[in-house]
């Protein structure tokens, strides 16, 4: 019989705590137990931890809870993976409820300083085709992943990535701190917010982690402890204005322990391989950035700089070519614009290259 770890989607991870957790730590106890090699199913929640419904409105967004967000299911404990191993998590199927959906508030996204909105689309998922009432003419493809896997980070891990956020946070920095409200366990108040990636894993949200895919990641502790959430429907590359089209999914996957190779490789962050193809590209416009301030600034080498500009100038062309609102806007750049570094080398000017899908417009 295949290991499954199940969730009570009709209750939120606060109300039924059991083999969960929305903060990193160490000493978060063990939903499951499995051995090297075996495939495992996970039942997980969606990002927001059942918080938006089909009936809520923008005007709800205020009363969303962040402190609850990115709930996770697991630690799943893996006999035999220790430090200096590398965990490897071979995603088999990755199957999403049949609603999703995609929001943005003033404080959140890549460009929020320049299109400070907020939204919110609701999704009906089926035959594998993502449509809303929300956003009419458009039609996505399911490319389903987990955005959030990860292993438990070391105490010492902890204490660094504490200390340095920390530092980062007194300088101004965009940065979650502890936050022992809502935590769960309780007795992780004290460990790292899952919404940022780091060493471990966790948030990393890259679509390319499909069906077929596997994701290595170094082990930390005893058993590695992965947990995973956050699944995607469908999603840009980038999730650059808040969130992708957001579900509640079902992951399963083969875990094998690699021992000792996170060490011999020197392999310190997660990394990816894949041996078949993804699904070619098909048709599409893009838009270019580089390293030019609104205000005609030449910054040296400034890869951020240019990501803003090529996306700012996919939304506008967004609003122009399809006769979106900028909210709408925003839901395109989610979860179908595709950003790519296209160079780095001719200074002191970088080129960032934002694609849009054209398909996934009817007509």
């Amino acid at each position: 019989m295949t290991p499954r770890l199940d969730v009570d989607l009709s209750r939120s991870l606060i109300e039924s705590p059991q083999g969960g957790h929305n903060r990193w730590h160490p000493d978060i106890e063990p939903a499951l137990h499995i051995r090297s090699g075996d495939v495992a199913t996970i039942a997980t929640r969606d990002s927001f931890d059942g918080q938006i419904t089909p009936a809520m409105t923008v005007a709800d967004l205020a009363r969303i809870d962040f402190s609850r967000g990115h709930p996770l299911t697991g630690p799943i404990h893996v006999a035999g993976a220790e430090p200096g191993d590398l965990l490897a998590v071979e995603v088999l199927d990755v199957t999403t409820a049949g609603y999703g959906f995609t929001l943005t508030t003033p404080q959140m996204g890549f460009l929020r300083d320049i299109y400070p909105a907020a939204c919110l689309v609701h999704w009906t998922i089926a035959d594998r085709v993502a449509t809303s009432r929300d956003m009419p003419g458009l039609r996505l493809r399911a490319a389903p992943f987990m955005g959030v896997m990860g292993v438990a980070p070391s105490h010492e891990q902890m204490r660094r990535m504490l200390e340095r956020e920390a530092a980062l946070l007194g300088d101004g920095g965009a940065v979650l701190p502890p936050e022992p409200r809502n935590a769960v366990p309780p007795r992780a108040a004290a460990g790292l917010r899952t919404l940022p990636p780091r060493e471990n894993g966790g948030n990393l949200d890259i679509k390319q982690a499909v069906a077929g895919t596997t994701i290595y990641f170094p082990v930390a502790v005893d058993g590695a402890l992965f947990s995973t959430g956050d699944a995607h429907f469908a999603q840009g590359d980038g999730e650059a204005c808040g969130c992708a089209v957001e579900v509640a999914a079902t992951l399963t996957a083969r875990f094998s322990v690699l021992k000792g190779a996170a060490r011999l490789a020197n392999q310190t962050m997660p990394s990816l391989s894949r041996e078949l193809p993804l699904p070619p590209s098909g048709p599409f416009h893009a838009t270019t950035g580089t390293c030019i301030t609104g205000t005609g600034r030449n910054l040296a080498e400034d890869v951020t700089q240019a990501t803003r500009q090529a996306l700012a100038n996919m939304i506008e062309h967004i609003r122009y070519r399809y006769g979106y609102s900028l909210e709408q806007a925003l839901v395109v750049a989610n979860v179908a614009v595709d950003l790519r570094i296209s160079q780095i080398v001719n200074v002191p000017n970088m080129i960032v290259t934002a694609f849009l899908p054209t398909d996934i417009f009817n007509g």
